[in-house]
């Protein structure tokens, strides 16, 4: 994928984050880990959520509702194929973990913070998944599936988000593939058992598409992903 040259300052703040020395490391994740909060305590609106993938746009979310938090989700995309099969594998969940952006953001000029956010996930896929370190943005919470598959975001105090998809669009044409494409953009309304966030959306995905076909797969298939991950709720 062609990458516009201002990722180049993202890669050197991502890389900055990812090897932080022990000590500021340690007092990064006390502090995010006091109250789940640090993100109230910054100015998210100046942010917005990313709706559109240049053809289509995902709703907006209700003007009641407020930005909770931002994160970078980091895992796979899970899917199954029966024996045998030709078919297109079967999507069955998926697992991440959800990285608070909140000591990121800081770090980004004013002027472009929010383009400089959205080229992040590109960026996060190529690490690997199993050894990115403790030093590393501060884990807030886990995107995972219940026992009834129902996608589910619990941000520790933050709240828990039961998502229900309401709308999805394609990634854009640009974006990060990774082995077989970019999974689509989403928007997630809340179901039953969500704790304090009423919407969710997944945007600037990068890979986490299945392979076209079950044709020589296993049955168990995971493939690596990365996508920002934005949660509102009603306002203070």
């Amino acid at each position: 994928m062609a990458i516009a040259q201002p990722s180049l300052r993202v890669t050197i703040s991502v890389l900055i984050l990812l090897i932080l020395s022990s000590s500021e490391a340690r007092r990064t994740k006390r502090s995010a880990s006091q109250t789940g909060a640090r993100s109230s305590k910054l100015n998210l609106a100046n942010y917005h959520v990313p709706l559109s993938n240049g053809s289509a746009s995902l709703p907006p979310p209700d003007a009641n509702l407020v930005v909770k938090s931002i994160t970078l989700g980091r895992g796979t995309q899970n899917y199954t194929c029966a024996p045998g099969s030709t078919s297109p594998p079967v999507a069955v969940g998926a697992v991440a973990k959800l990285l608070d952006v909140a000591p990121l953001l800081p770090l980004f000029p004013s002027s472009n913070g929010q383009t400089l956010l959205n080229q992040i996930p590109a960026y996060l896929l190529s690490f690997d998944l199993s050894a990115m370190p403790d030093s590393t943005l501060p884990h807030l919470g886990t995107h995972y599936f219940d026992a009834a598959k129902v996608p589910t975001f619990d941000l520790g105090a933050t709240g828990t988000l039961k998502g229900k998809k309401a709308a999805s669009i394609a990634a854009p044409k640009d974006a990060c593939k990774g082995a077989n494409g970019a999974v689509d953009w989403l928007q997630l309304t809340e179901a039953e058992g969500s704790v304090g966030l009423k919407l969710g959306y997944r945007v600037y995905t990068a890979g986490g598409k299945a392979p076209p076909s079950c044709a020589g797969q296993k049955e168990h298939i995971e493939v690596q992903y990365a996508a920002q991950y934005w949660f509102f709720g009603d306002g203070p």
